[in-house]
């Protein structure tokens, strides 16, 4: 088996022998559910205050409440006792910063191949994504109306937070 990943399980190792974790109940003990982007500058847990076992996170390039975000909320409030969303997309976000075009000619460049066929869903306008993005969560009819639901902005140079909506 190649050594790739021999970094990844010693670090896996370390963590397991102060492992707390064992026997959790997978309840989101904050009552807090997080729609974010995967950039690795957001600290999901972190930048609220919490950690693990507090929330519920769920990640995809831009941040966005897609079908599969809105699967994971409604688990998340009717399950794992959540009853606070966060929809959280970011500054300087690639897929934000970025047409169709140049993402589909970037990723071919990269690959050698065609890439004009798939789809990145980029985020041509931020504030009116999170606006829509936030109407959906609140709209959704597994949703129900006493779960509070908020967008925000995390500036990924000072780390603060911007309530949106």
């Amino acid at each position: 088996m190649p050594a790739t990943f021999d970094d990844l399980l010693d670090a896996n190792r370390a963590f397991a022998d102060s492992f707390t974790l064992a026997g959790f109940d997978g309840i989101a003990h904050a009552g807090v559910a997080v729609v974010t982007c995967i950039d690795s500058r957001i600290d999901p847990l972190r930048m609220l205050g919490l950690r693990a076992g507090d929330a519920k996170i769920f990640r995809n390039p831009g941040g966005r409440v897609t079908n599969a975000a809105l699967e994971a909320l409604v688990l998340s409030v009717h399950v794992l006792r959540v009853d606070r969303i966060l929809v959280v997309p970011h500054t300087r976000c690639t897929m934000a910063a970025n047409t169709e075009d140049e993402l589909r000619d970037r990723v071919s460049a990269s690959s050698g191949q065609d890439a004009w066929w798939q789809y990145f869903h980029v985020v041509e306008d931020q504030q009116r994504a999170l606006h829509e993005d936030v109407r959906t969560v609140r709209s959704h009819p597994l949703i129900p109306e006493s779960v509070a639901v908020g967008g925000f902005l995390y500036d990924v140079d000072t780390g603060l937070l911007d309530q949106r909506f």
